[in-house]
């Protein structure tokens, strides 16, 4: 797909992953709308970190995805909506279920039916890997049962099959991509790898939840791929489709890898607060990614050593910016 002058929404756009695939379809000429969560301080978000002469040139949009009327405005003359607007962090969801399940749930079904109405020639909506709950087989496809292990993926649950039912019922173009643990630089502490990172940099020991979640983690600049592919390839629409790597990693292995890279051997400390109730937790996660290499010609591009390494770099210049004295839920 040629994306120079194409009109195209993102929602969500100051989040870590919406933020890269913004920076991503800049460069690439697109013509760009931001919609980004409104704050008193007109905050971007992540787009803060793209360079100026890119952001220069991007409709900045600010509002709330429960606002039908704000995302109809949002969508209204674009040819394609990258939809990754959420409320994403599970502990939050342990504490605000309604806010969670009403942003992620009600945000969805106000941009299907926008688009609906104006006639959007596609959707990408962006799934997760929770809404499989721990594997019943690996690798896991997109045929896998879907179980509800955390308000934060109920609420997804519940939102892919409104995009779903928006395909079937009215025929709108949608596809949902699901992400598996996507990381890199400009991820916040409230995920896994930069909670390591931080910590081991500036303390003797990192804390930590379980060690024995295993996980499939994807950098950045590969999921950002998989969502422009999927943008544009053929025979995709209705679809699911995976994008992870089809392997899996401990957090305790990760931990390991990364005081490797670090040259640094700080002393792990189990943390209640970071634990997730036992029937909650997700004990692993391994992507089938046949889907996405055969529907969209996907595939990973960044081994997990080469992804560390480019994080630990962009969190030791930004270190103002992590807090690793304490648990960001």
């Amino acid at each position: 797909m040629k994306w120079k002058n194409r009109k195209v929404l993102v929602t969500g756009a100051g989040g870590f992953i919406a933020s890269h695939l913004v920076e991503r379809l800049a460069g690439e000429g697109a013509r760009l709308r931001a919609f980004v969560r409104y704050t008193s301080r007109n905050d971007l978000g992540l787009l803060r970190f793209l360079p100026p002469g890119l952001l220069s040139g991007i409709e900045i949009v600010s509002g709330d995805l429960r606002d039908a009327n704000a995302v109809r405005s949002a969508v209204e003359d674009m040819e394609l909506v990258f939809h990754l607007g959420a409320l994403i962090a599970i502990p939050y969801s342990y504490i605000h279920p309604r806010e969670v399940i009403e942003t992620n749930v009600l945000g969805t079904l106000n941009v299907l039916m926008a688009a609906r109405e104006l006639g959007t020639p596609r959707v990408i909506h962006t799934s997760t890997s929770e809404v499989y709950g721990t594997a019943r087989y690996v690798p896991i496809d997109e045929v896998h049962p879907l179980q509800g292990q955390s308000p934060y993926s109920a609420s997804k649950i519940g939102a892919d099959k409104v995009a779903e039912s928006f395909y079937r019922s009215y025929d709108l173009p949608v596809v949902t991509v699901r992400p598996f643990n996507t990381y890199g630089p400009r991820q916040s502490a409230r995920a896994v790898i930069p909670t390591i990172i931080s910590q081991a940099l500036t303390r003797d020991e990192v804390r930590l939840g379980s060690l024995t979640p295993a996980r499939d983690f994807t950098f950045v600049s590969d999921t950002v791929q998989g969502f422009m592919t999927c943008a544009a390839a053929d025979g995709v629409l209705g679809q699911e489709i995976n994008l992870g790597t089809n392997n899996t990693i401990t957090v305790g292995e990760i931990a390991g890898k990364i005081f490797a890279l670090l040259g640094k051997t700080p002393r792990i400390v189990s943390d209640e607060q970071r634990l997730r109730p036992e029937k909650s937790e997700v004990l692993r996660l391994q992507a089938a990614n046949m889907k996405a290499a055969e529907l969209a010609g996907w595939s990973p591009q960044v081994s997990i050593e080469e992804g560390l390494q480019r994080t630990i770099e962009w969190i030791s210049a930004h270190l103002d910016l992590y807090r690793p004295d304490r648990y960001e839920v």
